[in-house]
């Protein structure tokens, strides 16, 4: 197995054990939306819909962006732009983790928020019945529309501005290994260099006859 299937199966664990925690961290957190008024839970949701439509336009921004012109941004000294270059340079794993990680989970979450609120609003009502149910599936179907309808224009915006908002990404992250020393991306920010005929050759210089 060489090095490249190597580190993929190795993304491919860390992405599992961050899901599986993540996911149950945030499942759990709906339990507390049955102790909140119906309007808190709303407020919830929405935020949960917003969150799966950032997190999405930054999987497709990565995907989308271009390393060249971060290159003369880090030769100014721009603050966020060598961050920038890594983000592009792995744009494979930072949209899988943006777009199925993040977005997956708050599909999933805004989902099962959206039936604890179902519930509050039914219970702090006299509805029965079909309106019951009525009330159910226009909730779950408004959430679904918000959610599609959101990434759709988020799409259009990250292909649009895709190196503005990378670059904007890029100086959170400068900003996190400033404050906190956490790095993004562990390895060398710079290009290999290409050397002549495949070996370096190191000696003295031969003098000419």
């Amino acid at each position: 197995m060489n090095s490249a299937w190597r580190d993929t199966l190795r993304w491919a664990a860390l992405i599992f054990v961050v899901t599986f925690f993540l996911s149950g961290f945030f499942n759990t957190s709906t339990i507390l939306l049955d102790l909140a008024d119906w309007w808190v839970g709303v407020l919830v949701v929405i935020a949960i819909v917003l969150v799966g439509i950032f997190f999405d336009i930054m999987g497709l921004a990565a995907a989308a962006a271009r390393e060249t012109p971060y290159h003369a941004m880090a030769s100014e000294r721009v603050h966020g732009a060598k961050q920038a270059i890594l983000i592009v340079r792995n744009a494979e794993k930072f949209s899988n983790f943006c777009n199925d990680v993040i977005g997956d989970i708050s599909g999933v979450l805004s989902g099962a928020a959206t039936a604890v609120v179902v519930a509050r609003i039914i219970e702090s009502t006299d509805i029965s019945g079909l309106f019951r149910q009525a009330i159910a599936i226009l909730a779950t179907a408004l959430v679904a529309a918000l959610t599609v309808s959101g990434k759709a224009l988020g799409k259009a915006y990250a292909i649009r501005n895709a190196n503005w908002i990378i670059l904007q990404v890029g100086k959170f992250f400068y900003l996190m290994e400033q404050k906190f020393h956490i790095r993004l991306f562990a390895g060398n920010d710079k290009k290999k260099s290409r050397k002549r005929g495949g070996k370096r050759v190191v000696g003295k210089r031969q003098q000419p006859r």
